[in-house]
């Protein structure tokens, strides 16, 4: 049996205490490797391994000596021990050495009289909870911050991350220096890839290392080299080069060098020269910052003499200086109240289309400019703000300019008033401002000006477990004080508008237990009737600065207004009608089933449209091409398209959703959607979309808008995401318009997750639309993307999950 002594000696920074307390060093070796289980490999079993993309996980055993109850105590046991009568000791056979949560084990340890050092030799092992470090030998100076190891390999357990160096040494206080040393975070035997350095620095203090002659190899060939590379060591935000993103599309290659700038704890910068070949150098550039209780980030763009690209709208803008600019700051007042900064602009409508998109395209439709203060208290809601934001189209018309809002301020609130009656007051002061030529746009949105709006209302509700009851009346008084600029006009510069909005709204519930498939549930029948007046007021004299008529929906039937906004409110004389039925689970209360079908029945016609006259109805199309062909149809039926919707969980991997509007008159559909989707645990997505869309359905888009189509719309959406393997990931998707036979986008992707390294190549072709509402100048983009990752260093290429996520609902990339 070995013998055991206990000795208190001197606290001090040692190679186990200082080098292995860094969680995430980066760089370090080469010589012979360990086999894995002197790395304290662990593989997976058969049932674990299944679902994971390493072989197995980095485990440190057992201490092999207890835990002292003074942690400075030095616990040691050894086979022999050899004392001089100088104080000398040397330790033999398996020697192993405990301080707190450092452990060593090493075959001879040698101590000297003054117990300033601990010399160490043969199969040495330092561990301390989340590192191993193996050596030959070792030299450990306890009470000096310094320390030297040979011939050593080095495992970082949490981060799945081991190296080699042939000498190892802490030259001061968290200071170490290693020589020809390499870091991968592949398993044990895989090296595919690994970074060699053949002098490594690391500091701790300060979070960074640095190697020379610094070589990315993958297998055994060098394919990066760095003279001199600086790198962080821990979790801390540091200075210095990203790595590079690039793609291959229409207009050539598109590479991206970002510089990240930590400017302080609480600041930071990242500026990206970009270089595309078919149109320059852009330079972007993003600076964010956090305050106790605020934040905010300022970014932009900046391209010189655009060269015009090689896309389909090639040359529109060569020549062009290109930039964007935009700002965001937020933050909070009191817990009751905040507010909000925004502002971004562009050389064009189309900066986005060309520059900030993922794989050639953007979502983005507008940039914000608004200063905003808010309160919410329990009774009152108030609202102070400046706001309004440039369209992004190219070509954009006059009256295709938003309206700015200089400023509004906004007071609501809702009372209790007892025994189900409620009161509400809605209150909204705004000035409408827009820099137009007032003659090139309709006499109705050529003003700017205020306006102030009142909305207060009284109801009543009564609830029951078996229904409700709810009559509503509230009264639009709204006011203007407008200016027509140049333009001559006969129209008011005041006028004024008082209506009163009635509605009843009434459903019954019925329940009953029902037995499916050996299961129990609750199925509810729910009749609804909603009765809406609105009398019909001559608005031609108001100005149109924020109104749209609505497209008729399943929550259109229950809802009063026809039109979004305060200028405009659409005459109104109509019954409801609707039945709803639910299936619920009586186990969980899960929903399983909701299906629904209702349809209006209108007692008059529909005169208020965008210009607000009470005595005519739209004009024909055939009369008027300009208007939309479907206008004076939906004004003058007597009933709506019976619609039909369901929600239905067919089980726990399928699901599906319908809405259908048919005409039961004209015995046409004006509208479906359909999506059926299914979803794996194992993380396999597939979505089926069809939408069909009669021309002109949504009322407020005319000829000539950018989202007006002059045929029927019918499109197929078909998307999925595979995970053929735990390594492998496959996803596409297929947008085809049916109308005019044609292909909207294209996808097709693949991406390799392993352990130590992840690849995604994505093609993908698309239309896009030159912002116009015809087909005709319409062109199809293309591209190829790669990215690849080297865990543990980072990645080269463009980061795509986002755009996969909003494209292929439901799916959540494997992390690269």
């Amino acid at each position: 049996m070995g013998k055991r002594l206990t000795r208190t000696l001197p606290t001090a920074q040692t190679l186990v205490g200082s080098l292995l307390a860094s969680a995430s060093f980066t760089a370090l070796a080469q010589g012979e490797p360990l086999a894995p289980e002197a790395l304290d490999w662990q593989p997976w079993d058969r049932a674990a391994a299944a679902g994971q993309l390493c072989r197995g996980r980095y485990v440190m055993p057992a201490y092999r000596l207890p835990e002292e109850e003074n942690p400075e105590t030095l616990s040691l046991e050894a086979s022999e021990a050899d004392y001089a009568a100088n104080g000398e000791a040397m330790l033999r056979g398996d020697v192993v050495l405990r301080r707190g949560v450092a452990e060593l084990e090493a075959d001879e340890v040698f101590v000297p009289s003054d117990r300033q050092q601990v010399d160490a030799q043969g199969r040495l092992a330092l561990r301390d909870g989340r590192a191993l470090v193996r050596g030959d030998s070792a030299t450990l100076m306890l009470n000096e911050d310094r320390a030297s190891l040979r011939n050593s390999h080095y495992v970082l357990y949490d981060q799945h991350l081991r190296g080699q160096a042939d000498q190892l040494e802490q030259v001061g206080e968290d200071l170490y220096r290693l020589q020809d040393a390499t870091f991968t975070t592949c398993d044990p035997g895989e090296n595919t890839w690994h970074l060699v350095g053949s002098d490594i620095l690391l500091d701790q203090a300060s979070g960074f290392g640095t190697a020379r002659n610094a070589r990315l190899m993958v297998k055994d060939v060098p394919v990066f080299y760095w003279p001199w590379l600086r790198f962080p060591i821990d979790d801390r935000r540091h200075t210095g080069l990203l790595w590079p993103a690039f793609s291959f599309s229409g207009d050539g290659l598109d590479y991206a060098q970002p510089f990240y700038w930590n400017i302080a704890p609480n600041q930071d910068a990242t500026i990206t020269p970009r270089w595309i070949t078919d149109r320059g150098l852009l330079l972007n550039g993003e600076y964010r910052y956090l305050l106790p209780n605020a934040q905010g980030t300022v970014e932009g763009g900046y391209l010189s003499s655009d060269d015009g690209g090689s896309s389909g709208d090639s040359d529109r803008y060569r020549g062009m200086d290109r930039w964007y600019i935009e700002a965001q700051h937020s933050g909070r007042i009191n817990p009751r109240s905040g507010y909000e900064l925004r502002y971004g602009s562009a050389s064009d409508g189309r900066y986005f289309d060309d520059f900030g998109g993922e794989f050639g395209s953007s979502d983005r439709v507008s940039l914000d400019r608004l200063a905003q203060i808010d309160y919410r208290g329990d009774i009152w809601q108030l609202d102070a703000r400046a706001q309004g934001y440039q369209r992004l189209e190219d070509p954009l018309a006059d009256s295709d300019k938003p309206f700015y809002q200089l400023p509004s301020l906004t007071a609501n609130a809702r009372v209790p008033l007892g025994e189900g009656f409620y009161g509400e007051w809605n209150a909204n002061a705004t000035y409408f401002w827009r820099d137009i030529d007032e003659n090139l746009v309709p006499e109705r949105e050529a003003m700017t000006g205020s306006r102030v709006h009142l909305t207060p209302a009284l109801g009543w509700r009564f609830e029951a477990p078996w229904g409700y009851l709810e009559p509503r009346s509230e009264l639009w008084y709204t006011t203007y004080d407008l200016d027509y600029g140049s333009r001559e006009t006969e129209r008011s510069d005041t006028p004024t508008r008082s209506t009163a909005i009635t509605s009843v709204d009434a459903g019954l519930v019925f329940e009953r237990e029902l037995d499916l498939g050996q299961r129990g549930y609750r199925q509810t029948l729910e009749p609804r009737l909603n009765y809406a007046y609105v009398p019909r007021e001559d608005q031609r004299q108001l100005p149109d600065f924020d109104s749209y008529e609505r497209a008729f929906s399943w929550d259109q039937l229950w809802s009063p207004h026809r039109f979004s906004g305060a200028d405009r409110v659409g005459d109104l004389n109509r019954l409801s009608v609707g039945l709803e039925s639910r299936l619920l689970e009586d186990a969980s209360g899960r929903e399983r089933l909701r299906a629904g079908i209702g349809q209006s029945y209108y007692f008059s016609e529909r005169r208020i449209d965008r210009d607000g006259n009470p005595d005519t109805l739209p004009a024909r199309p055939e009369d008027d091409p300009s208007v939309n062909p479907l206008s004076r149809y939906q004004a003058t039926r007597d009933r709506s398209p019976v619609v039909s919707r369901l929600d239905w969980q067919i089980d726990e991997r399928w699901s599906t959703g319908v809405e259908w509007l048919y005409d039961d008159e004209r015995e046409r559909t004006e509208s479906s959607t359909l999506d059926l989707r299914y979803r794996h645990p194992a993380g396999h997505i597939v979505n089926l979309g069809y939408r069909w869309e009669i021309e002109g359905f949504d009322p407020d888009i005319v000829p000539g808008d950018d989202g007006f189509r002059n045929y029927n719309r019918e499109e197929w959406d078909l998307s999925f995401a595979w995970k053929a393997t735990p390594q492998i990931d496959l996803i596409g998707r297929y947008l085809h318009d049916q109308t005019n036979d044609r292909s909207l986008e294209q996808l097709a992707g693949v991406q390799w997750n392993d352990c130590c390294y992840g690849v995604q190549v994505v093609w993908r072709e698309w239309v896009d639309d030159n912002d116009t509402a015809f087909i005709d100048d319409d062109f199809t983009d293309r591209g190829i993307f790669l990215r690849f990752v080297f865990r543990g260093l980072g990645g080269v290429g463009q980061q795509a999950d986002s755009y996969f996520e909003r494209t292929i609902p439901g799916y959540r990339p494997t992390v690269l």
